[in-house]
């Protein structure tokens, strides 16, 4: 007669292991806000460094390659780095995800759905 009960109890498990997820997840993106990664290019002469999560939060140039006839080379080297450092932010933040992924013992490569 009561035969469903022992569903509900695998329900509130479920619901609980949610919660938990999803409280670790949101520490992940604040982990994620504080960490930084930095991309160059030209030898390091053009260094750009963003947030974990994408966000431009620092360029440095070296001053050896300001020269008014190497404004399009200097322009190109900028773009370099910055790609440079949202790629290390999407593999940073990548790499992030699924420790916490296996962590709660989710399959490699599946993601949360929030």
């Amino acid at each position: 007669m009561l035969k469903g009960l022992g569903q509900l109890g695998d329900m509130a498990k479920l619901m609980k292991q949610a919660q938990e997820m999803q409280t670790k997840m949101a520490e992940m993106q604040e982990a994620l806000e504080r960490m930084t990664v930095t991309g160059e290019s030209g030898a390091g002469l053009v260094k750009a460094t963003s947030t974990a999560k994408g966000e431009l939060v620092g360029l440095d140039i070296d001053p050896s390659i300001f020269s008014a006839d190497d404004k399009e080379v200097v322009e190109d080297l900028i773009l370099a780095a910055v790609k440079d450092a949202q790629a290390k932010a999407a593999q940073k933040s990548a790499e992030e995800m699924g420790k916490l992924t296996e962590s709660l013992g989710l399959p490699p490569g599946m993601a949360p759905p929030f």
